[in-house]
């Protein structure tokens, strides 16, 4: 089966979201449009236009399946001792094209109810990996603020190559709980 005949089995959404995915990882959220996503897809000129309405609802639609993906990557790190920082790094990596959307709120509609749910959803996930770091000793909003800070700071500059160890093969969790560990002390 085509992708013509697909989007009139309902997947022009997904494949119009995967075709954003691939021209973000190669040319960033905004070098492309959507009669390009329209070409990679397959599908006719108008069909992203009518499903999404524009650009910024494309990377709405992009950056709510990224906090969901992330809320979910946050959830299974819990109770690890540094797990929500080394999971934030990780996806990062692996999601990068999510990551470049998602803590870009200019990009997209921040007041879309979906879109602020699973925002939400990722920061209260976020917020307790806080206050697990700060354990009574430091400020809960503080530590979450440094916390994600750290952990985001990494990843971008680990993503953008500023790190002697990116693009090695270095193993990008293992440096990432040292960093955090260095940060805030704790367990080996």
């Amino acid at each position: 089966m085509g992708r013509a005949e697909s989007y009139h089995h309902g997947n022009l959404r997904r494949a119009v979201l995967d075709a954003a995915i691939a021209a973000i990882d190669e040319s960033g959220p905004s070098g492309w449009s959507l009669r390009e996503l329209a070409r990679r897809a397959e599908v006719s000129h108008a069909a992203p236009a009518h499903h999404f309405g524009d650009k910024a609802g494309v990377l709405t639609a992009v950056a709510t399946e990224g906090f969901e993906l992330f809320a979910d990557a946050l959830e299974r790190a819990a109770g690890e001792p540094y797990g929500a920082g080394v999971a934030y790094v990780r996806f990062a990596v692996d999601h990068r094209a999510y990551f470049e959307v998602m803590f870009r709120p200019e990009l997209y509609r921040t007041d879309d109810p979906e879109m602020a749910a699973a925002r939400d959803r990722a920061g209260a996930v976020l917020a307790a990996s806080g206050r697990e770091l700060s354990r009574g000793e430091r400020p809960e909003r503080a530590t979450t603020v440094a916390a994600w800070s750290l952990a985001h700071g990494f990843a971008s500059l680990w993503l953008n190559g500023a790190l002697p160890e990116s693009g090695t093969g270095a193993d990008v969790e293992e440096l990432a709980r040292e960093v955090l560990r260095v940060a805030f002390g704790g367990p080996e």
